[in-house]
């Protein structure tokens, strides 16, 4: 059992600053700090009632004026008792209360250790506590859905379901052979196939979700890749709705990979502007045209521009080149002007092909329901069962494998122990998404990477 009482700032620099407390001591502590207006102890106040006082520190003046509450266990975040003090943001304040706590014995809280205590106390699973740190990281509406659901149990309920089918499938194989006078009914194969059968389907279907829910939560690199003067710092610009980069009609001004973020739907798009590609003698440039050809290497998607108004030329030829196998997407800009280059050469290279005007903004909104759509995005439902967690994917793998194994097993006449050690294999690798198996290590690695008030 956790005896100590931490205590956190929970809050970034603004106009309100909030202290948090865990632990048995949380409600004496801020007694000790806290005076109610209405006079007495904010303990002997009723819980979950926020109570309007002033923050009074060895007897002296008052600091600020504020709100605390207490909350009783087992009813808060953290399964035990727990208290806030909300007042004004300056950290002159914030770090005068935290030192008087320090000095009352209670302990400054560690990275993610208040979701942690919910997670050790049973408030919440490892996979929902999780959720907790993608939430606050999310940066797109359906990010934070997604993430809310998980937080919710939507993940660790789906788990939860595969996993006590089976656990009792494997219980009963077990009560067969450890009590065989006893009137249990026969462990059949046929029916432990399709217990294997329906739980590899579904645990292959969210780890599957990995790829999507990684673009979700990490956001797509792609890279605006093209010859000079074909408009691609337009294209930018126009993504953009702002100037972001420079627009000249000399070839050769973008000499850097410009990085911008736009959001279209669901997709955050991680966006490169980078060097017209060309051959040329001119070391700054080559420097940039390389450092192009490295970023292409390494995004998710290319949009490889070219110019309408210009026949294609072996610079266009080397773009081609760079964006085969990919995925990517030919965009044709300047369509407001007429029309030289060799467009049936263009679709014949590309599977998605989009003509645009970057200047006029003629195509653009095509453009951008095109790239959800290449990624899966585009109708997907974020309800919490699109994995976002490399961990949880990992072992949503190695459960799937096992079920696989498992179910290869008794389709093919091997002995009933060989393939309830795969199905046993299964549940164990579940368990670790849940934090129902898993080493104390891998708890403070997920606790780690949380913030110091959560």
């Amino acid at each position: 059992m956790i005896k100590d009482t931490i205590a956190a700032i929970a809050t970034a620099g603004g106009p309100i600053g909030i202290i948090r407390l865990s632990g048995a001591r949380a409600a004496e502590a801020v007694d000790a700090v806290f005076q109610p207006a209405a006079g007495g102890r904010l303990s002997e106040q009723p819980a979950n009632r926020l109570a309007y006082g002033q923050v009074c520190l060895n007897g002296g003046a008052p600091l600020d004026c504020c709100y605390a509450v207490h909350m009783d266990a087992p009813h808060t975040n953290t399964g035990e008792d727990m208290a806030e003090i909300q007042c004004h943001g300056s950290p002159a304040v914030l770090l005068e209360i935290m030192n008087a706590l320090y000095r009352l014995g209670v302990r400054q809280a560690q990275a993610g250790e208040f979701t942690k205590r919910a997670f050790v106390n049973g408030k919440l699973d490892l996979s929902a506590a999780e959720a907790v740190n993608d939430l606050i990281a999310s940066r797109t509406a359906e990010a934070a859905q997604n993430a809310a659901a998980q937080m919710m149990g939507a993940v660790g309920e789906r788990i939860r379901e595969v996993r006590e089918e089976l656990l009792d499938m494997v219980a009963h194989f077990h009560a067969v052979i450890d009590y065989p006078d006893e009137d249990i009914d026969p462990f059949l194969f046929e029916n432990a196939q399709e217990v294997i059968h329906r739980a590899a389907t579904t645990l292959y279907r969210l780890a599957e979700s990995y790829e999507r829910g990684r673009i979700l939560h990490e956001g797509v690199p792609c890279v605006i890749l093209g010859r000079p003067n074909t408009g691609k710092s337009t294209l930018l610009n126009t993504l953009l709705g702002r100037d972001r980069a420079i627009v000249t009609d000399m070839p050769g001004t973008t000499r850097d990979v410009i990085e911008e973020t736009v959001r279209l739907g669901p997709v955050l798009l991680r966006v490169s502007d980078t060097a017209g590609i060309r051959n040329t003698l001119d070391p700054v440039e080559k420097e940039g045209i390389d450092r192009a050809l490295r970023t292409a290497s390494s995004a998710s998607i290319i949009l490889a521009v070219f110019d309408s108004s210009q026949p294609l030329n072996d610079d266009d030829l080397m773009v081609m080149a760079r964006a085969a196998g990919r995925t990517s997407i030919a965009v044709v800009n300047k369509c407001d002007l007429p029309n030289a280059a060799d467009l049936e050469r263009i679709r014949q290279q590309f599977h998605s092909v989009i003509e645009i005007s970057a200047k006029t903004g003629e195509g653009v909104e095509a453009l951008t329901g095109l790239i959800p759509h290449l990624l899966g995005l585009d109708t997907a439902a974020f309800d919490g069962e699109v994995i976002t967690n490399a961990r949880q994917a990992a072992a949503l793998a190695r459960a799937a494998s096992r079920c696989e194994e498992a179910l290869f097993g008794a389709q093919s006449g091997m002995t009933y122990d060989a393939v309830i050690m795969d199905a046993e294999g299964a549940i164990a690798a579940l368990g670790e998404i849940t934090g129902q198996n898993v080493t104390d290590d891998i708890v403070e690695k997920v606790f780690d990477n949380f913030c110091v008030g959560k």
